[in-house]
């Protein structure tokens, strides 16, 4: 009989409370880990794997470019770059893109986009107004714009310059920035995802949309985890038919290679010269190989209208199951990022659905996060279910509130 692979990493810096296993390799929507035992991802990496693991057209096209060139440095063009740039524009209806690595660095370039495009028009202490319960990444800017107090406790003092304000409320907006000249932006994801999955309601953005244009603020859509065919269009404010003036977009952009990306419109475009901004990894070759392949198959294989209808059969199947349970406070989402929020902490499910073949993730304490790959099939769906809704039932049953 085989020994057991331990999972550990005793030289790793202990920063996440890691589950006891360790990866092996993945086929579709499908992992093994190193023992042999395989999972179900309804994770993909937090809403990375697009297109699932080992994609038949994906892999062939990173080979190619890693025989050719891995890195290039921004000193020179990188046709990859105006290729992607292209397709992003053309999608968005906006202007141009700068690339980065990871979506913290485009949500951080956004900020720096808030401040300048402030500075330029002789604002001296620019304010960007940001959300309850919102993310935008763990550097000291946007730790301070998320909404998060656990994970900014021992990080202070934080950045100034953000007004926060509560979701979907017009009139608190209008309040909170009433007689403050310094304004600049406001900052926000259309479905906020470590914040459980809140979407911004449509009448909303819409009405959001018109004060940015009235006060000349740029409207900011954090578009990193719900982008990029996830809700079923390419970019989930979309349903709202509205087009913001920065997007940084990143996850789902590369399929699993890191690349970020900062969209913006015509407000914005010209906010950066020369000189103001910069990165040693973004626009790289094979992440824009990357970028672009992804978003090739994702139109080939048709993968948003696949996102939108195997979504609404998992939250459909979601709310069959378990949407009537005491406990079960709301089943929300679109397309394939969906939260189930329970009455209680519930982070114990994580590990609990693990140890049943399905990967998954907890986040605000009591939501459970579905965010799989877009090439999910109905019948993987109905297993994700069949998985996971005896596990919610049975820690109900069984959890105190």
């Amino acid at each position: 009989m085989t020994a057991l692979i331990e999972a550990s990493s005793p030289h790793v810096m202990n920063t996440y409370g890691r589950l006891p296993i360790a990866m092996s390799h993945g086929q579709g929507a499908w992992v093994w880990d190193v023992n042999g035992r395989k999972y179900l991802d309804g994770l993909a990496g937090i809403a990375v794997n697009t297109l699932g693991h080992n994609h038949p057209k994906l892999v062939p096209a990173l080979q190619d470019q890693i025989a050719k060139l891995i890195h290039c440095c921004n000193y020179y063009h990188v046709p990859g770059q105006e290729a992607l740039a292209t397709k992003l524009v053309e999608f968005s209806g906006m202007s141009n893109v700068f690339f980065c690595s990871t979506g913290l660095e485009a949500n951080e370039a956004a900020i720096k986009l808030a401040r300048k495009f402030g500075h330029d028009k002789g604002i001296d202490r620019p304010v960007i107004v940001v959300y309850e319960k919102a993310f935008h990444g763990r550097s000291i800017a946007t730790l301070s714009a998320t909404g998060n107090q656990k994970i900014q406790q021992g990080f202070g003092p934080l950045v100034e310059g953000f007004l926060r304000v509560p979701v979907n409320d017009i009139e608190a907006l209008k309040k909170a920035t009433e007689g403050n000249p310094n304004v600049v932006a406001v900052f926000f994801e259309t479905i906020q995802g470590e914040g459980g999955i809140n979407p911004m309601q449509i009448e909303y953005l819409q009405q959001l949309r018109a004060l940015c244009t009235e006060r000349d603020w740029l409207m900011m859509i954090d578009e990193v985890q719900c982008g990029m065919g996830r809700t079923g269009k390419w970019f989930a404010h979309q349903w709202a038919g509205i087009v913001p003036d920065v997007m940084p977009l990143a996850k789902g952009l590369g399929s699993g290679v890191p690349i970020g990306a900062v969209v913006a419109g015509p407000k914005a475009a010209a906010i950066f010269q020369p000189g103001n901004h910069g990165t040693t990894f973004g626009g790289n070759p094979l992440a824009m190989r990357a970028g672009v392949e992804t978003i090739r198959i994702m139109e080939e294989d048709g993968l948003l209208d696949n996102a939108a209808r195997v979504g609404a059969h998992l939250r459909a199947a979601l709310v069959r199951e378990l949407g009537s349970l005491p406990g079960v406070k709301d089943i929300r989402g679109q397309g394939l990022m969906i939260g189930i929020e329970l009455d209680r902490p519930c982070g114990a499910l994580t590990g609990q659905a693990a140890e049943a073949g399905l990967l998954l993730s907890v986040t605000a304490d009591s939501v459970i996060r579905i965010v799989p790959p877009l090439i999910l099939s109905t019948d993987e769906a109905d297993q994700i279910v069949a998985i996971l809704a005896p596990l919610v039932k049975a820690f109900l049953a069984g959890g105190a509130q």
